[in-house]
C-alpha cells in the first residue's frame, strides 16, 4: 500500500490563476506594509485558494510483479556433439530447481534450434527477443544461456538487447577439445560436361593438438571415389573434377578422421555443381527427299541445345547421266570425313529413310556399329525401304538393330498406341492424348513388319505390332521407328499428335539425358522434407534405404504414384548429405545449406559471449572442465545495478514494477474538515481585528 497527495481543482487552472494571483499580490502587500493581522489574512487567503485546488489524499493498493528470467537452451545441431546434450539437460534441470526457490522470478524456458536463414546458424539472441517480446524492459531479470558458445547473432552492444539486466552463459563441452574440418574455398556453380573444373579446398585443425602434418583427403563425384590426395592443414589445395553428366552433380571432399576429434561431421565439404552440355551434335542423313524429311530437320533445328549436320542423298550412284562434275551444283557426300574421321564427334546419328545404294561402303556400316557399341547413339526412322533388299538391316548394322524386317509393309490405317512399358517409359509417358483409348492422335497409314525383336517396345501399331523400339547396344543406344508417317502429326492432319515431345524426348534419351532414364533413382529436398522418386518400367522396386549424415540407415517405403513412378518422403532431422539406395541405384541429396556454419565452428568456446556478458554485468563459465561432473552455479537475486556474478553464483535482477489493484481518494477540504479550516481562518482574522 502506498500513500500520495494529488489535487483535483474545482475550476480550471485559468480561473484559479485569476483568483490566486490577486490574492497573492494582496498577501504580499499586507505583509510588506506590516499591517496588523497580515499573516492571519494571508493564511486565510491561502486556505481559500487551497480549498479551490481540492487536495486529495490517494491510497494505492499495489501487487509486486515478478521478474522475468529467460533460460535460453541451445538445441542446434552442434549441441549434439559428444556429451553436450547430456550436459545441457543436466544443467537445465538444476537451473529449474534453483530458480524454483525464488517466487519473485517468473522463468521462461526458450529452446533455440538452428535458424533456417540459408546458413544454419545458431541464433540465441533472436530466440531471446521473441521469448521476451511481451515483457516490459523493466521486468526483465536477466537471461541464462546454456550453449556451446558458438552463437552467431551476438549483438555488438548491450543496448541492442532492449533491457538492462545481466546475461549469463553456461557453456557445454570441454576446454581441451580438438577438431578437424574441411572447407571449400572456391567451386564453380555451373560447369561444362566433360570439361575439367578446378575446386580449391582447405583442411583446418583447431583446438588442443592441432598440427601441420599432411591429411589424406578423398574426393567423391556423385558418390563414386575419383581421387585421393594429401593436404597440409591451413594451406589451400586444388583438385580437378570432370563432370560426367548434365544436371545436378554432387562433389564431396572427405578428410581422414582423427581419433581425438569431437565430431567427424565437418570432415566433409559438399559442392553442388550443375552440369551443362555444350550443344549436342547430331548427324541427320536422309536417304531421299520425302514428305516427312523436314519434320526431323525442323524439330532438331528448333532445339537450341542441338548442332545439326543434315545431308540428303539427291543423286545416288545409279543416277549417273554423264553430267560433268564441274557442272554439278550438288555437294559431294563427305562419307570418309563423317563416318571415319569425325564420327566420334557426333552424339547421335539419324538415318531417315536411308537404304544401301552404294553411297557408304560396307566397311563404314561396321564403323557405325562400333561407334554405337562404344557409347554412341543411332536412330533409324524407317519407311518401306527398311523391308526391301537394300535395307540397312542387311549390313553390319544388323548386330545392333533391335528388330529385323520380315519384308512386309502394312498399309492399313492405324492409331499409334502406347504399350504397357510405353506407359511407364519416360520417353512416351504422359504424352498429350495418350490416356484416351484409342489415343487422341491422328492415324498413320504405313508400318513395317519386323521379327526377332529385343529391347523395349514402347509404341505399337496395327494389331499390336511393334512401332517404336528402344534398345541398348554395348555402351550405346539404338531406336527404331517403323513408320515414316510421323510427319502427319506435324502437319496437324485430323488434329495431329505430340510429335514434338515424342521425337525430342526420343533424341535426348538416345543422347543419355539423365532425366529420361527408365531406371533411375532421384532424391531432392524441399526445406526439411526429403523426397525420393524411383522411376522404373518394372514392378514394385521395394523400399529405399536412406543413410543420414550421421550414418544412421532408415528404410523408406515407396508408394506408387503415376505410372512408372514410386515415391516416398522422409522428414529430415539432420542437416547434410543423405545417401539413398534402391537395388543397384544410388542417389544423393543435400538437406539444408551446403557446408553449414553450424558445423564449420564446432569447438565449444567462452570467448564469443564474454563481451556481451561483461557489458551486462553477467558471466560466462563452463559447465564442466576437462574432467568432472556438470557444475551449475547458485542463483542469487540482486537489485538495481549491483554485481551479478561471483565465484560460485550468478545474479538475477529483481524488479520494482507492480500492478495497481485499487485507489482510495480522500479530499482534504471536503465536508466538516474543509469547513472547519475555513471557519478557523476567518475566525482568526476576526479575532485579530478585534484586538
Amino acid at each position: 500500500m502506498t500513500w500520495s497527495i494529488d489535487v483535483s481543482p474545482f475550476f480550471s487552472w485559468t480561473v484559479i490563476a485569476i483568483l490566486a494571483v490577486p490574492a497573492a499580490l494582496l498577501a504580499v502587500a499586507l505583509l510588506a506594509a506590516r499591517m496588523r493581522g497580515a499573516v492571519v489574512r494571508s493564511l486565510a487567503l491561502a486556505a481559500l485558494i487551497l480549498a479551490l485546488l481540492n487536495p486529495v489524499v490517494l491510497r494505492e493498493e499495489r501487487d509486486p510483479l515478478k521478474s522475468v528470467v529467460a533460460v535460453v537452451v541451445d538445441r542446434s545441431q552442434s549441441q549434439t556433439i559428444g556429451e553436450r546434450t547430456a550436459q545441457t539437460d543436466a544443467a537445465l534441470e538444476r537451473l529449474r530447481q534453483n530458480l524454483a526457490a525464488y517466487p519473485q522470478f517468473e522463468v521462461r524456458t526458450i529452446e533455440a534450434r538452428s535458424a533456417g536463414d540459408g546458413d544454419a546458424t545458431t541464433a540465441l539472441f533472436a530466440a531471446l527477443r521473441d521469448g521476451l517480446r511481451d515483457v516490459s524492459p523493466a521486468r526483465v531479470g536477466g537471461a541464462i544461456m546454456v550453449t556451446d558458445g558458438q552463437v552467431h547473432d551476438i549483438p555488438d552492444a548491450a543496448a541492442a538487447l532492449g533491457f538492462d539486466a545481466p546475461v549469463h552463459a553456461l557453456v557445454t563441452g570441454r576446454p581441451d577439445e580438438f577438431d578437424r574440418r574441411l572447407e571449400l574455398v572456391t567451386s564453380p556453380r555451373f560447369a561444362l560436361v566433360d570439361q575439367p573444373q578446378t575446386l580449391t579446398f582447405r583442411v583446418v585443425e583447431e583446438g588442443q593438438g592441432a598440427s601441420a602434418n599432411p591429411v589424406e583427403v578423398q574426393i567423391f563425384l556423385n558418390g563414386d571415389l575419383v581421387e585421393r590426395r594429401n593436404a597440409v592443414p591451413g594451406q589451400d589445395a586444388q583438385v580437378q573434377i570432370t563432370l560426367p553428366r548434365a544436371g545436378k552433380n554432387i562433389v564431396e571432399l572427405s578428410a581422414a578422421r582423427d581419433a581425438r576429434e569431437i565430431t567427424p561431421v565437418n570432415n566433409r565439404a559438399i559442392a553442388v555443381i550443375d552440369g551443362i552440355r555444350e550443344n549436342l551434335r547430331v548427324l541427320l542423313v536422309s536417304g531421299e527427299p520425302h514428305a516427312g524429311e523436314r519434320t526431323w530437320r525442323n524439330l532438331l533445328k528448333s532445339d537450341a541445345a542441338v548442332d545439326l549436320v543434315h545431308f540428303t542423298i539427291l543423286r545416288p550412284p545409279e543416277k549417273q547421266d554423264g553430267t560433268p562434275i564441274n557442272e554439278l551444283s550438288l555437294i559431294a557426300f563427305p562419307t570418309r570425313e563423317l563416318f571415319v574421321e569425325k564420327i566420334e564427334d557426333f552424339d547421335l546419328i539419324i538415318f531417315d529413310r536411308y537404304q544401301r545404294r552404294g553411297v557408304l561402303p560396307t566397311l563404314y556400316y561396321d564403323y557405325i556399329a562400333q561407334y554405337v557399341q562404344n557409347g554412341g547413339a543411332m536412330l533409324i526412322a524407317s519407311g518401306p525401304e527398311y523391308a526391301g533388299p537394300d535395307s540397312v538391316a542387311n549390313s553390319p548394322l544388323s548386330a545392333i538393330l533391335p528388330a529385323m524386317p520380315t519384308g512386309q509393309v502394312d498399309q492399313r490405317a492405324f492409331r499409334p498406341v502406347l504399350s504397357e512399358i510405353g506407359r511407364k517409359h519416360p520417353v512416351t509417358r504422359d504424352l498429350p492424348g495418350a490416356r484416351a483409348m484409342p489415343p487422341d492422335w491422328s492415324p498413320w497409314f504405313r508400318s513395317v513388319d519386323v521379327g526377332q525383336t529385343r529391347g523395349e517396345t514402347v509404341m505399337t501399331g496395327p494389331d499390336g505390332k511393334p512401332l517404336l523400339i528402344l534398345d541398348r547396344a554395348g555402351e550405346g543406344r539404338v531406336a527404331l521407328l517403323l513408320s515414316d508417317q510421323g510427319w502427319l502429326w506435324s502437319r496437324g492432319y485430323e488434329g495431329g499428335g505430340p510429335h514434338v515431345p515424342l521425337f525430342r524426348r526420343l533424341a535426348h534419351w538416345l543422347m543419355k539425358e539423365p532425366e529420361l532414364e527408365e531406371e533411375a533413382l532421384d532424391a531432392e529436398s524441399l526445406g526439411t522434407e526429403l523426397t525420393v522418386t524411383r522411376h522404373t518400367i518394372g514392378d514394385d522396386p521395394g523400399p529405399a534405404t536412406v543413410v543420414t549424415p550421421s550414418g544412421r540407415a532408415v528404410q523408406l517405403p515407396l508408394a506408387q504414384g503415376d505410372e512408372g513412378e514410386w515415391r516416398g518422403s522422409l522428414q529430415a532431422d539432420e542437416l547434410g548429405l543423405y545417401q539413398v539406395a534402391n537395388g543397384d541405384l544410388r542417389a544423393l541429396a543435400h538437406v539444408g545449406p551446403v557446408n553449414p556454419r553450424e558445423y564449420r565452428e564446432a569447438i565449444s568456446t567462452t570467448a564469443k559471449l564474454q563481451p556481451i556478458a561483461d557489458a551486462t554485468r553477467g558471466s560466462v563459465r563452463r559447465l564442466a572442465e576437462a574432467t568432472g561432473d556438470v557444475s551449475v552455479p547458485r542463483v542469487v537475486p540482486v537489485s538495481g545495478r549491483a554485481d551479478a556474478e561471483g565465484r560460485d553464483w550468478i545474479g538475477l535482477k529483481t524488479t520494482e514494477e507492480s500492478v495497481l489493484r485499487g485507489v482510495d481518494r480522500t479530499p482534504l477540504f471536503a465536508g466538516f474538515l474543509g469547513l472547519a479550516v475555513l471557519l478557523l481562518a476567518l475566525s482568526a482574522t476576526w479575532y485579530r481585528e478585534g484586538r
